[in-house]
C-alpha cells in the first residue's frame, strides 16, 4: 500500500484517468474527490461490502423457496 500525505486542495493522479483530490480536512474527517471516466467504479468500501453481502443473499434461495420449487417441479411430472 502506498501512503501519502496530502492537504486540501492537492491531489493525487491514478493511471491516466483518475484523480482523487483532497477536498477539505477538519478534525478526522476528509472529503475526497474522485475524477474518473464512467468506465470506472467508485464505491465506498463498506457500502460495497454491503452491497455483496445483499447480493448474495438475493442470490441464495431461502429453504421454503427450494421446496416450494421442488414440490412444483413434483406435481408437473405426476400431470405428464
Amino acid at each position: 500500500m502506498l501512503v501519502l500525505s496530502r492537504r486540501a486542495g492537492e491531489s493525487v493522479v491514478i493511471g491516466e484517468d483518475v484523480t482523487v483530490t483532497i477536498l477539505e480536512v477538519r478534525g478526522d474527517v476528509v472529503r475526497v474527490g474522485i475524477d474518473a471516466p464512467r468506465s470506472v467504479s467508485v464505491h465506498r468500501a463498506e457500502l460495497l461490502a454491503e452491497l455483496e453481502s445483499s447480493n448474495r443473499g438475493a442470490a441464495s434461495p431461502s429453504d421454503d423457496a427450494v421446496a416450494s420449487l421442488a414440490e412444483g417441479l413434483g406435481k408437473l411430472r405426476k400431470e405428464r
